[in-house]
């Protein structure tokens, strides 16, 4: 089969507990810019129990078709139906490009649908757009249209590399959470629901779910704050992170962190920013003695307002912000908290 017969874009909208997942929405929104570039529609997967009344919700947010797999051996996330599943779907329908959030259950689903479906996939994009390939034409070498250019960093965050996959279909990648933007929603939106079911036969690959134990924390979600005080290495301590919530408190802000912060064991790893932590974008980010690594500065750029504190003026956090203080932390932050107490009621 030729590869011009796949299309569409497609995404795999991830629900727990028939709730759907934020990064459900957010690939929806760049599936939508996607598919206007390539002049085709975007269809979700929809997979769980007892799920189709979720459907309206998808097209609210941009999904054409909604393609619903409504079965019991799909309640609770489990590698191998799930994964058949998808495949089916894509083997049945041959999409052009499928997009999967890099979560928990994303990490583990997608390489295993690739895999099935002989084809490659990039991980943890955090640009897609709809390009040439090679970007550059190179003599003798054909240079093929609208193919998608799937941007991530590599080597540690030392570099960005541009990956496509020219030769196969469908084109597959995982997103981070918070990276892409949902649209907003279209009130009373209705998309065409295909029923699809690839029927299951239970197998030594079938994990039995004995119990599930959901944790219960007390640490508020970062990706949903929008006024975020961070801290890193530069606060020096544990201790002196009390000086981070002070002001975070008159501000009604949160309080997250650098990479070096959670090694050093000051704050915990649900509070991280950067490339191995998670991807946020606040109204505004206090980046107070955090140098502005590559793989900090991937997750949290994108933020409207940044405002960095740091004692070295030569530090990379100060090209990417709007408002810079180059001086002590120690000094400048008590400062500050004692200024907004007069002006924040």
């Amino acid at each position: 089969m030729g590869l011009e017969e796949y299309k569409g874009v497609y995404v795999f909208a991830q629900q727990v507990d028939n709730e759907l997942s934020g990064i459900a929405f957010e690939l929806l929104g760049k599936a939508k810019e996607l598919a206007k570039d390539l002049d085709t529609d975007v269809t979700a997967m929809l997979l769980g129990d007892g799920i189709k009344g979720l459907a309206d919700q998808l097209a609210e947010y941009g999904a054409d078709k909604v393609i619903v797999v409504d079965d019991p051996e799909l309640k609770e996330y489990r590698t191998e139906p799930y994964a058949h599943a998808v495949s089916s779907i894509i083997n049945e329908y041959k999409p052009e490009i499928v997009l999967v959030g890099a979560t928990a259950i994303g990490r583990d689903l997608g390489p295993r649908v690739s895999a099935r479906v002989a084809t490659g996939l990039t991980a943890d994009c955090t640009v897609l757009e709809i390009g040439d390939f090679p970007l550059n034409p190179v003599p003798g070498q054909e240079q093929k249209h609208n193919q998608l250019l799937m941007t991530r960093p590599a080597f540690g965050g030392n570099t960005i590399a541009t990956i496509a996959c020219p030769d196969n279909r469908p084109q597959m990648a995982t997103v981070r959470p918070g990276v892409m933007q949902k649209i907003d929603p279209v009130q009373g939106a209705k998309a065409e629901v295909i029923e699809y079911n690839p029927g299951f036969t239970p197998n030594d690959k079938y994990v039995e779910i004995v119990e599930i134990v959901k944790e219960i924390s007390n640490t508020v979600d970062i990706m949903d704050a929008k006024i975020l005080v961070s801290g890193g290495r530069g606060v020096g301590s544990k201790e002196n992170f009390q000086i981070l919530q002070d002001l975070a408190d008159v501000i009604g802000g949160t309080v997250s962190c650098s990479r070096a912060v959670v090694d050093n064991g000051w704050m915990p790893k649900e509070l991280q920013v950067g490339q191995t932590g998670k991807t946020v974008r606040p109204n505004v980010y206090f980046a107070i003695g955090i140098s502005g690594a590559i793989q900090h500065a991937a997750g949290m750029e994108e933020s409207d307002i940044i405002v960095a504190i740091n004692k070295d003026e030569t530090a990379p956090i100060f090209d990417i912000a709007d408002y810079g203080v180059v001086g002590d932390l120690n000094k400048i932050v008590p400062k500050l908290t004692e200024e907004l107490k007069k002006v924040v009621k």
